[in-house]
């Protein structure tokens, strides 16, 4: 790879990281074709961007990069590949449900919302993180709740004293 195709790859991955605030980087060395392959094809279901990179390429580019990935830089060891999604946990659903199968890929580090994830036993908490949709939903709900209350009983005293008036015009 020559210096000029090398600062144009630091370049392109110097956006992707600027433009992203979800960024995975996982080790998927060792998956035999057909299950890369099939990595890919969910990656490409789930709206997930799959990409393997350099270390010293993906480094200068994290330098590069008006973000802070604070110890990020430190797992950029062995095969690293890259996930930029716009859902917070979905890669990591993503590499969960594929672990049911085999035992990689393997998370070495994640960048959501500016809150960085070494290793790959942060999984978990990344799976439970809420995107931003489901915030919003759970708020739209508790904002609700009460509204829903006041019309029941609106609706329930109506009905009581529709109940009374029919009796006492019967009567």
């Amino acid at each position: 790879m020559t210096r000029e195709e090398k600062s144009q790859v630091i370049e392109v991955l110097t956006t992707q990281l600027t433009e992203g605030n979800i960024i995975y980087l996982a080790d998927i060395s060792g998956l035999n074709a057909l299950d890369t392959s099939n990595l890919r094809r969910a990656c490409f279901k789930a709206n997930i961007k799959l990409a393997v990179v350099k270390n010293s390429l993906l480094a200068k580019a994290m330098e590069r990069s008006d973000k802070d990935f604070g110890e990020l830089p430190t797992a950029l060891k062995g095969n690293t590949s890259l996930m930029f999604s716009e859902t917070g946990n979905a890669p990591a659903k993503l590499i969960k449900e594929f672990r049911k199968k085999s035992n990689k890929p393997l998370l070495k580090g994640a960048y959501v919302e500016e809150a960085i994830y070494i290793g790959d036993d942060q999984l978990d908490a990344l799976v439970n993180i809420k995107s931003k949709e489901e915030v919003i939903g759970d708020i739209i709900t508790l904002l609700q709740s009460p509204a829903k209350n006041v019309v029941s009983a609106l609706q329930s005293g109506g009905n009581k004293l529709s109940g009374i008036i029919k009796t006492l015009s019967e009567k």
